[in-house]
């Protein structure tokens, strides 16, 4: 192979999903099933959004960014891994690999970051209700979401050059369905020791700035709602955050397993497990939580079905 960017290798090899043929039909139908329901569930969320005048706040701009980011995460990974259910040539170009890299850690860390700023909105509208109008303003919203996706793609940039400043000059083959950071790093010829505390230290402060944001948010949430004399408020305050708190405990969940504890506490193949959870599972279950929990988004989506319906009946 000739040398390009400083490595002999041109391609990687994913192994995929698994190299069961009896698994492989079963496998694709499933996660295929599982990214229809995130495509249509994540998209059907931001056009209910866009379209309901009542979800214009704070909470659903939010909400709406976070299916953007969940379908777009979601789609740098799970087409490649269908595909490689589909065909034996499981090839993928290095500078496919590399941007394959960079979109999934950028949209991964913006919904970490997001999932943070939920988790402030959450405790502003709790907390402090008679501000909540003038400090979550329409140019705020707009400011702290652009902050997210600049800290997202600024990380994914720091990752991705330094996982491909590694000299990779013996085995292609990516132990994984996509090219992640730490799957691909673990090829390199080159003294990966620097490359991977940058990993870790990285990864630690970006995941644990966020869920320090979260833990404080809800702390004080908890302390405002222990102190409720109202069995009503009390019930709205916990059921407007309980749909949050379930995405949020499965994200980090399995973040923190992935890129935080130690490579050798888990095998590959445990990575790949962990990976299909919070890769295709969580973008499909994001939308499906937040919608079965909420009255404002069933109300909503239940009068865009009435207008459709009666649509429908005038035009036939």
């Amino acid at each position: 192979m000739s040398l390009e960017n400083g490595t002999e290798v041109t391609q990687f090899i994913l192994l995929g999903l698994t190299d069961d043929p009896e698994l492989q039909i079963p496998f694709l139908i499933t996660f295929s099933l599982i990214y229809l329901i995130n495509v249509l569930g994540n998209l059907g969320m931001i056009v209910l959004i866009l379209l309901d005048s009542r979800l214009h706040t704070p909470m659903y701009f939010f909400l709406g960014n976070l299916s953007l980011v969940d379908l777009c995460y979601s789609t740098a990974v799970t087409p490649t891994a269908l595909a490689s259910l589909l065909r034996r040539d499981n090839a993928i170009s290095y500078n496919a690999c590399a941007a394959q890299m960079f979109f999934f850690a950028a949209f991964a860390t913006v919904e970490n970051f997001l999932l943070a700023l939920m988790a402030y909105d959450r405790y502003t509208a709790v907390c402090k209700p008679l501000h909540y109008a003038s400090i979550m303003t329409s140019s705020v919203c707009v400011h702290l979401a652009t902050a997210c996706y600049v800290c997202g793609f600024l990380n994914a940039s720091i990752h991705t050059g330094d996982t491909f400043s590694l000299s990779f000059c013996k085995s292609n083959v990516v132990h994984h369905f996509f090219c992640d950071v730490p799957a691909v790093m673990v090829l390199s010829c080159s003294d990966r020791h620097v490359s991977e505390m940058v990993l870790v230290y990285v990864a630690t402060f970006v995941i644990f700035f966020a869920l320090l944001i979260v833990l404080i948010s809800y702390l004080f949430i908890f302390i405002t709602i222990l102190k409720m004399h109202s069995s009503d408020g009390y019930q709205k305050t916990l059921s407007t955050c309980a749909s949050h708190l379930t995405a949020v405990s499965i994200f980090y969940g399995t973040i923190i397993f992935m890129y935080v504890l130690p490579s050798s506490s888990h095998s590959m193949d445990t990575d790949k497990v962990a990976s299909v959870f919070y890769t295709m599972v969580i973008p499909m279950l994001n939308p499906v939580v937040y919608s079965l929990r909420n009255k404002e988004v069933k109300n909503a989506f239940k009068k865009i079905v009435e207008k459709a319906q009666l649509f429908l009946g005038l035009t036939f």
